[in-house]
């Protein structure tokens, strides 16, 4: 049997396990391919140093010599960011070669470039590890449920955000605490700003929302909140309600007026939100990621696992390299994506959301109904409002119905303005409100 040759680029956490495991499974993954995996180079920007599990001799920094080469069959990229990974995956796919990615900064960026040459060159395109790790959740909803109709895709991308709201629910602990807990750990990196501003999980959004409903979206189009701004009252708010505060990517095709399938558009977002402790979602802690996948026929699907870090990650890149190399085996190529549907992504303002609010009040008569008639002016109608403490402690939360967003930060904007409210003390948008 004639070896597939594999040009690995990058050779960081996730990369030297690659070439950890190409080697010690090497006799099972020629058996499962058909085919012995021959790694024919890695490159990196540091060949002086050293690495575990690889050969120096296969070092080399120059790249785009490498992913060309007339010997190699496959290229395997988790170097990650925009250049020089999209031009090397480019010549490579040009050239030939099946391409397996863990970039998801570039998919979320600029996908539609990608995919369009896999499709031009004929190439395959696999990229599993670019959301959630370990967990399968790109390949089901690529081949599983290329035959169903997907409605909604809601879940925790990102363990580190998931690590500090879990310690702020179970320990009390502050942001700063959690933050500071959750590098010490490695959860999280020296400069967080990517996870919990939001960035990371709005990149994945834009792949599930891509791959979910056929259509292009990138990460410009998701709208991204991270956690910065969730305070103790926030997590003591979500508490009363039996609900926990989770940073939720969220992915939905917003249906026509008349329930047509087609939809007139999706809505695509990230921020943080309260969901009951009764959903299957509010019980995943600390690092872990869970994702909720509800289509017309099969129902609710749930994927958990651990959603980073270097092994974990590994494995769903080997998972890919096998199926890209069987492909070659056999003659085939994988999926192709497109995005014929070319839904309009619609504006946060359209998209119809629940929202929790705490006022800090005056303690006198009439407070409720001014405010009452403020979310009726706006069109917000209250599901539930109750009224806690007297005097300077006075507090009146309020539960909305759904309602359309513009309408209810309107609402909010004038609450801040009125005489009666000395605080706004907690403004968080509920999402799950029932256990699928």
């Amino acid at each position: 049997m004639k070896p597939l040759r594999v040009a690995l680029l990058g050779c960081g956490t996730v990369g030297s396990e690659v070439v950890r495991l190409l080697r010690e499974q090497a006799a099972d993954l020629t058996a499962r391919v058909g085919a012995p995996l021959e790694l024919a180079g890695v490159a990196v920007r540091r060949p002086e140093r050293a690495r575990e599990h690889v050969d120096p001799g296969l070092l080399t920094t120059d790249a785009m010599s490498l992913v060309t080469r007339d010997d190699v069959d496959i290229v395997v990229e988790v170097i990650g960011g925009i250049e020089p990974a999209r031009s090397l995956l480019l010549a490579a796919m040009k050239a030939g070669k099946s391409v397996v990615t863990a970039n998801k900064a570039l998919l979320a960026e600029d996908g539609e470039t990608v995919f369009g040459a896999a499709r031009e060159y004929g190439a395959d395109l696999y990229y599993e590890a670019a959301v959630a790790g370990a967990i399968p959740l790109l390949r089901p909803l690529r081949e599983s449920l290329v035959g169903d109709h997907v409605k909604r895709v809601i879940g925790i991308v990102n363990g580190t955000t998931n690590y500090i709201l879990d310690q702020m629910d179970t320990f009390g602990a502050s942001f700063t605490d959690a933050l500071e807990e959750a590098q010490s750990l490695g959860y999280a990196e020296a400069d967080p700003t990517a996870d919990v501003e939001g960035f990371d999980a709005a990149a994945k959004a834009a792949i599930l929302a891509q791959l979910a409903f056929h259509t292009p979206v990138s990460a410009a189009d998701v709208h991204r909140e991270g956690i910065t701004e969730v305070t103790a009252a926030d997590v003591a708010g979500a508490k009363a309600m039996n609900s926990v505060v989770k940073l939720l990517a969220i992915c939905e095709r917003v249906p026509d007026p008349d329930g047509s399938n087609g939809g007139r558009g999706v809505s695509v977002r990230v921020y943080p939100a309260m969901i009951p402790r009764s959903h299957p979602l509010a019980s995943v802690r600390e690092a872990y990621n869970a994702v909720f996948v509800e289509a017309q026929s099969a129902g609710s699907l749930m994927f958990y696992g651990a959603g980073a870090g270097g092994a974990p990650t590994a494995s769903a890149v080997l998972g890919d390299l096998v199926a890209v190399a069987r492909n070659r085996v056999g003659g085939t190529r994988g999926p192709v994506e497109v995005t014929y549907a070319e839904l309009p992504v619609l504006p946060m303002g359209e998209t119809v959301t629940r929202y929790y609010v705490q006022l800090d009040v005056a303690d006198r008569s009439g407070v409720l109904a001014q405010v009452a008639e403020l979310f009726a002016r706006h069109d917000v109608s209250i599901q539930a409002v109750r009224q806690e403490g007297y005097g300077n402690d006075a507090k009146l939360v309020v539960v909305t119905h759904r309602a359309p967003d513009a309408a209810l930060a309107a609402t909010v904007e004038g609450l801040q303005r009125m005489d009666i409210v000395r605080e706004v003390a907690s403004v968080m948008r509920v999402e799950a409100d029932e256990a699928p």
